[in-house]
């Protein structure tokens, strides 16, 4: 982009022409003033074609003037500027940061005592942020704690504000949103989950207010643990049982609610959360099943009785006998098929009754060892047993299997000494029980495998063969000729140490479970102002871009992929990104394939935009837009309206006219120029989710330094914004 030219430079070089003018005209008209009559008319006769050449001649100085002025100007105002815009966000910069040393020697030496004057003010920031993090240390500690806690909990939990603002949740939360949402794979419940997100989104207001209602009755008559409890109806007809609890604050520190009974001290509240669409399901199932047994079991008995009654007379004639000897077959027969439709379907849930966990097969052998030791009485050695074999199993019923193996050994074949094996084997591990004695015939171990489990005082309906399908495993039974032994070999799934991690952080970090909180938001309430006359460190962003089949949205140009970050309470959430691939429904043009990396094959079969948008609409809810170089992505966005009924009504901020805001001599406004000048580095660029990540951190930077230059509300920045030069831009 062409930058604009300062007017104080345009003034100084028309003040300088007008001054060249001046003086040609006053010593002129000295010169002229001592000639004759005859001299002057000699003069005028000369001068006088020559007009234009003297016209030329001033033009020519005023130009060599006002290079020399354009030269003096950059090297002694516009350095200057640029030196201390440069200086002030050193200033605002959190993290330690330097000038480049450039221009006259006093500039590079100004830039010298600035730097050494920051290095002090780093020192001094480091010194004091020791002493913070060390008398922090112990709530940290509790802080890492809570978040390993809910890391690690099975049931779905998420702790909210006393305006239904998400604050902290955990891992399985996130999952069962996602399972709610409408998205695709890749962005699916971001619209849903985030800090400082809705929680209404989800649940009714009023069925949460009845509760929470419930919960300040308790509070009022004493109660020390209140709670409440409903289920509710949520996205796609799936059913969930909601626990809630109340988070107090301490004595004294709501003074602002006193005058709310049952309201002063609860700052929060706690959702716990099971999906029970399946269980419901399954009971009313069962129960259905179970009325159907009654009904026809009490119908089929009643028949039966009828029939055993008139088999009591001694003159019955043999035709009739053999009617209600007929009935009481059929009915005895339905209630017998009544009855095992019952067992299997028993059986089916008994199958999937036990979720398959992360264990490590050492600790499993040894469980073994120890369980079928005391059940066979039979001593059990460990051999070859991997240290560092992890499996994913279910524990409970494969143990089950082992034992009932082992038991049938002992009691049929007289087994005296059983082995236990265990190592990988490719993808799966392997585990052998092994024993030495008397062979057997493959109908045998047919028979064994088919046949419900029972040893001892155990008792299941589940046969071997149900145990491995659970575990999408194999098994077979196998002879060691040479060793003189005989083993049955389970094929196992395996499982990673660390479990299953839903994605990897996007700036590349390392996993990290404290991940989903932000405790600062117990103290945000929702304001009656509107966003206009809010502060701007105050509100909630949404840092958006969008990669495009080309520059040109009016002449058909469509988005291929959108991303998305969110700032909340001044803090960028890395976890909670939007990024989605989008079939734009026309060619991608070779050329603009190595901008955005973005091949034809990419997005095929990926969500239109039509899909696409409801997602990111419901994402950015609540929260003030924010894109570098806006009016280009919100053109493509506009463009959509029409065709998908979407409207973004949010107010918008652009990060390239709030640069210009802030520093108006720098010559490049571009995003590489400006992350540079912030020391931000540049990660996946030409992406779309890069360069909102990119562009988020650019607005951190911003808000201080806008401040400083006295705009703290959005009305303010938007205003500032629009004053700008590059605000004249349209698409």
């Amino acid at each position: 982009m062409k930058k604009k030219i300062d007017p104080r430079l345009l003034l100084a070089v028309g003040v300088a022409g007008l001054a060249m003018a001046a003086w040609l005209l006053l010593v002129g008209a000295v010169v002229w003033s001592t000639l004759q009559p005859a001299e002057r008319e000699a003069v005028g006769e000369v001068l006088a074609p020559r007009l234009a050449l003297v016209a030329l001649g001033w033009l020519a100085g005023l130009a060599v003037v006002g290079g020399a002025l354009q030269v003096l100007y950059r090297r002694y105002v516009g350095a200057p500027a640029r030196l201390l815009e440069e200086t002030r966000v050193v200033l605002a910069a959190t993290t330690p940061q330097q000038l480049k040393p450039r221009g006259t020697a006093e500039m590079q030496a100004l830039a010298t005592a600035v730097n050494e004057l920051a290095t002090q003010r780093d020192g001094l920031r480091a010194d004091i942020d020791a002493q913070v993090a060390q008398a922090s240390h112990s709530v940290q500690q509790e802080k890492n704690r809570l978040a390993a806690l809910m890391a690690e909990l099975n049931q779905s939990v998420v702790v909210c504000n006393r305006d239904g603002r998400i604050l902290l949740y955990n891992q399985r939360a996130r999952q069962q949103f996602r399972a709610l949402s409408h998205g695709a794979d890749t962005v699916a419940g971001a619209e849903l989950m985030g800090i400082g997100r809705s929680v209404y989104a989800v649940f009714d207001r009023q069925v949460l207010a009845h509760a929470l209602e419930r919960i300040h009755q308790a509070m009022g008559r004493g109660a020390q643990s209140p709670s409440a409890q409903f289920v509710t109806t949520a996205e796609g007809g799936q059913l969930l049982r909601v626990q809630v609890a109340p988070v107090r604050t301490a004595d004294g520190a709501d003074k602002d609610q006193a005058d709310q009974p049952g309201l002063a001290s609860l700052s929060g509240f706690v959702l716990m959360l099971e999906n029970v669409t399946q269980s419901v399901q399954e009971e009313s199932e069962r129960d259905q099943l179970l009325h159907g047994l009654t009904e026809g079991s009490r119908a089929s008995l009643a028949n039966i009785q009828a029939a055993v009654d008139m088999l009591g007379y001694a003159d019955l004639e043999p035709t009739m006998r053999e009617k209600f000897l007929a009935v009481v077959r059929d009915e005895v027969g339905a209630m017998g098929r009544r009855i095992n439709d019952l067992a299997q379907r028993a059986t089916q849930r008994l199958k999937t009754r036990w979720p398959l966990e992360e264990m490590l097969g050492a600790d499993l052998a040894s469980a073994a060892q120890r369980q079928i030791t005391a059940v066979c009485q039979r001593p059990v050695t460990l051999d070859d047993v991997d240290a560092n074999l992890w499996l994913k199993v279910d524990s409970y019923t494969l143990l089950q299997a082992l034992t009932y193996l082992a038991h049938r050994l002992v009691d049929e074949f007289e087994v005296r000494f059983l082995q236990l094996r265990l190592q990988p084997m490719g993808a799966h591990a392997q585990l052998d029980l092994v024993w030495s004695g008397q062979a057997m015939s493959n109908e045998t171990v047919m028979s064994w495998e088919m046949d419900s489990m029972r040893f001892g005082t155990e008792r299941t309906p589940l046969t071997v063969r149900d145990v491995i399908e659970r575990h999408g495993g194999e098994m077979w039974f196998e002879r060691d000729r040479v060793r003189h032994q005989a083993f049955f070999r389970f094929l196992l799934p395996l499982a990673s140490v660390q479990g299953p991690v839903e994605s990897a952080p996007v700036d590349g970090s390392s996993y990290s479970r404290p991940e989903f909180y932000d405790f600062d938001l117990f103290q945000k309430d929702e304001q009656g102002s509107a966003l206009d006359d809010r502060p701007l460190a105050e509100l909630a962003y949404t840092v958006f871009d969008t990669e495009t089949t080309g520059l040109n949205p009016a002449g058909g140009d469509a988005i291929i992929q959108l991303g998305a970050a969110r700032i909340v309470n001044g803090k960028l959430l890395r976890q909670e990104t939007f990024e989605q691939l989008v079939d734009p429904g026309r060619h991608i043009p070779e050329a603009s394939i190595p901008i955005h990396g973005i091949s034809q094959d990419m997005v095929a079969g990926k969500p239109r935009i039509a899909q696409v948008l409801p997602v990111f609409h419901a994402y950015a809810q609540d929260t003030v837009l924010v894109a570098h170089n806006a009016a280009f992505d919100m053109r493509f966005l506009q463009l959509q309206e029409a065709a998908t009924g979407i409207v973004f009504h949010q107010p918008v901020l652009d990060t390239l006219l709030l640069s210009a805001v802030v520093h108006p001599h720098q010559e490049s406004h571009r995003l590489e120029a400006i992350a540079e000048r912030f020391n931000i580095t540049v990660l996946g660029r030409h992406t779309a989710l890069g360069d909102a990540l990119v562009t988020a951190e650019v607005w951190l930077r911003l808000i201080p330094l806008l401040q400083e230059r006295g705009i703290y509300t959005l009305r303010q920045a938007r205003e500032a914004a629009q004053k700008t030069y590059y605000a004249r831009l349209k698409y």
